[in-house]
């Protein structure tokens, strides 16, 4: 049996990610993975948001291995341990007080979708109201209740959370407003919508295609629930630590959330850990009301207050994201005139940025002659017509070009030599070798 034969027998249909890069990979340091042969591969997934600060950070993996070494206490429930005392700590001088956010935190289980039902159970339990408003192409996870909330068909199930009104992102309907339209129903009594307990929202949706709330919108949208009593969710779980080029991705907008869902590369390592923070009057738990047992992933506190001392006590990593978004605007400005017929639109921002294309079958060609590169990247929105582009926030300016040229010449290849809307989706990854890869 060949080395990826073992994983189509055994294992699950439900994997996915695989069936873009099929090749085992062993290794993996910064932005590069490295696979059986030792042949490197750049990643522009960052293990879809989860190692925003690249794979095996140096001085975080020194603080891992250290605390390994001298015991430091591993499953611990919630009980104190000094690896949560010094993440509460830094936590708190690092990220909350500079920002004014006087948030309680709240150490949920390790996911992104546990955060999600977390922030759910206490705004129902707070307002003693069952409705929550989500927005179409949102996503929040694959559980009961972050299923209810996550707009894409494709992912929901029946019997999933039936107590959500969906209502237009920004923008999604082009001369709708839909604040307008969501305070007109809230105003009027016979509108059908019940006053909802919270709304639940990515600023940036990354599942559903890289959709960008205005910072006008959000504010808008921050005064409609606080004069109507609603709490305000913002799920940073993709979009935070850093990858709109701001710790948090709603500070642009000046806004203050009532709850913010963090998980992903709150680590910093790729270590399962969730947080959710929410405004101290809402604290309203009584003891063990929400509890799990890897609250307490103490090696997830060690490798995040390392993350928080490396990289935010100073200005110098949002300056050097700042530099190469600027690089990378100027790229996408060449790609969105050379290939003007087949992109729809480009949005983002930081580093986390999507190509929309008129054809899903181009995106996916796109991302084939992609991986024969030597580039991992992958898609999203609603028919996966979004090439996303996540390179890690610590990414070098030159690898971060090496990948760009690569999609360059992928998308040179698959948009110069096939027709508009004739692609077929069958076609070889042969036919997307290049063989002066970028790659080293």
């Amino acid at each position: 049996m060949d080395e990826l034969g073992v994983f189509a027998e055994v294992e699950s249909q439900a994997r996915s990610y695989c069936r873009s890069f099929p090749v085992v990979f062993d290794q993996a340091q910064g932005s590069y993975l490295y696979d059986l042969k030792g042949l490197a591969y750049i990643d522009f997934l960052s293990c879809a948001g989860s190692v925003n600060y690249g794979h095996n950070p140096k001085p975080i993996k020194a603080a891992v291995i250290e605390y390994l070494q001298r015991d430091g206490i591993q499953a611990a429930l919630d009980m104190h341990s000094r690896a949560k005392h010094e993440f509460i700590f830094n936590f708190r001088k690092i990220i909350l007080e500079p920002r004014a956010l006087p948030y309680k935190m709240q150490f949920t289980s390790p996911t992104g979708t546990s955060v999600v039902e977390s922030a759910i159970k206490l705004a129902r339990k707070v307002t003693g109201r069952r409705h929550i408003v989500a927005f179409t192409n949102g996503f929040h996870g694959m559980s009961n209740t972050s299923l209810g909330l996550t707009g894409n068909r494709d992912n929901r199930q029946p019997g999933v959370d039936p107590y959500v009104f969906r209502m237009p992102y920004d923008g999604y309907l082009k001369g709708l407003d839909s604040v307008e339209y969501f305070e007109r129903l809230l105003n009027d009594n016979s509108s059908g919508m019940d006053i909802p307990a919270a709304v639940i929202l990515e600023t940036i949706q990354g599942e559903g295609g890289i959709n960008v709330a205005s910072s006008d919108w959000l504010r808008r949208l921050r005064k409609l629930t606080s004069d109507h009593d609603i709490l305000l969710i913002i799920d940073d779980i993709q979009a935070g630590c850093g990858r709109t080029g701001t710790f948090f991705s709603f500070e642009p907008a000046g806004i203050t959330p009532d709850m913010v869902c963090l998980s992903k590369s709150l680590s910093g390592y790729g270590l399962p850990f969730a947080l959710l923070l929410h405004r101290p009057e809402l604290d309203q738990w009584a003891p063990g009301e929400d509890n799990g047992t890897f609250r307490g992933n103490t090696l997830a506190f060690v490798a995040a207050t390392k993350t928080l001392q490396e990289f935010w006590s100073d200005d110098r990593l949002v300056k050097h994201i700042q530099d190469n978004e600027a690089l990378l605007n100027t790229w996408l400005d060449v790609v969105s005139e050379r290939f003007a017929v087949h992109i729809k639109q480009v949005r983002g921002r930081g580093l986390f940025y999507g190509i929309e294309f008129h054809d899903a079958l181009l995106a996916a060609a796109v991302v084939r002659g992609c991986f024969a590169r030597r580039l991992i990247i992958e898609r999203c929105g609603s028919e996966d017509q979004v090439l996303k582009l996540m390179p890690a926030l610590t990414i070098g300016t030159d690898t971060l070009q090496a990948g760009l040229d690569s999609i360059f010449e992928a998308m040179q290849q698959v948009l110069g030599q096939v027709s508009f809307g004739e692609l077929d989706s069958d076609l070889p990854t042969s036919l997307f070798i290049n063989e002066a890869s970028h790659v080293a």
